[in-house]
């Protein structure tokens, strides 16, 4: 079982096309999210002083199988700075049912920034804002410059993001393999004729 949840954790790059010589392919990976992905897939582990690390050791695996595959000219992890925002400044309750997280990940948090950081890779994260936000805003600046961007999520939010130049990745998990949704398959997805209004069908829809 553990060696199920360790390549669920690590899978990185499957699908992907590797990034020829003058072409620019941007992968934006959600810091945060993934962090909760590997937290949650791989059994406990610590390092010598007792500090827990095996969402550490799957972000760490995950992000080398980028970097190794040739996946990308371009790749920034993007972390949530905190979890007040600019919502929560109109509505004082966003959020405010979600579970704090688990104490083993929390030490994890910078463990993982540094891991980012060790390996050259660019990390961002803007006070105020979610790591949705920055990764909407940096694909559609990329869009602009002329970049193929893959926004590794699980959120379906980022459907309406996507274009011809604009793609959700899915890395591959419980035996189902990793996918690339373009406007194609959001539109067959949600039912729409544009991702965006994937946007309206949420809002129909309601969201907890």
């Amino acid at each position: 079982p553990h060696g199920k949840a360790l390549s669920e954790a690590i899978a990185g790059a499957e699908g992907l096309p590797e990034t020829k010589p003058g072409e620019r392919h941007l992968i934006l990976v959600d810091g945060s999210g993934y962090i909760f992905r590997a937290y949650h897939a791989l059994p406990p582990m610590t390092r010598p002083d007792g500090t827990p690390v095996n969402a550490v050791f799957g972000f760490t695996n995950m992000l080398s199988q980028f970097l190794l595959r040739h996946a990308a000219s371009h790749i920034a992890v993007v972390f949530d700075a905190g979890r007040n925002t600019f919502r929560n400044e109109i509505y004082a309750a966003y959020k405010a049912h979600r579970p704090d997280p688990p104490p083993e990940l929390v030490p994890q948090f910078g463990l993982i920034r540094d891991a980012t950081d060790a390996f050259g890779v660019a990390r961002v994260e803007h006070e105020g804002f979610e790591a949705d936000d920055v990764i909407g805003t940096l694909a559609k600046v990329a869009e602009k410059e002329g970049y193929t961007t893959y926004m590794m999520t699980p959120d379906k939010d980022f459907g309406q993001l996507v274009s011809d130049k604009i793609f959700m990745y899915k890395p591959g998990r419980g035996g189902d393999p990793a996918s690339i949704l373009g406007v194609k398959e959001v539109c067959e997805k949600f039912e729409v004729d544009d991702p965006l209004k994937v946007i309206d069908i949420l809002g129909l829809w309601g969201d907890a």
